[in-house]
């Protein structure tokens, strides 16, 4: 169960700090670079502790599958980036290909 708790840190650290890498303009705005670079740290760390007990292609794609899937949300709601009815088709399978991941580790 930590090991799950682990991976949920890594993806939200992840997506935080994808938004931060957003914010930083290209490197150019010092905090929201070295907030960046710390929150890929922390998701990275937790990342590598959730390995522990899950397997890897169960934790990466559930850590990049719905790390991408978040973000596309959060680029609508936070950056005013559009969200098309094929862009939410798209979200839908990278969610079922991770529970398929899931489904078919167990």
């Amino acid at each position: 169960m930590i090991s799950w708790i682990f991976l949920l840190i890594a993806i939200l650290s992840e997506v935080a700090g994808t938004i931060c890498m957003k914010l930083s303009m290209g490197l150019t705005k010092l905090i929201p670079t070295i907030v960046m670079f710390v929150l890929y740290g922390v998701s990275f760390s937790a990342l590598a502790l959730s390995l522990k007990t899950i397997d890897v292609s169960v934790s990466y794609a559930v850590w990049s599958g719905l790390g991408t899937a978040i973000i596309a949300v959060a680029g609508y709601f936070i950056f005013g980036e559009p969200l098309g009815g094929f862009k939410i088709a798209s979200i839908c399978l990278i969610i079922i290909g991770v529970v398929g991941l899931n489904i078919s580790g167990h």
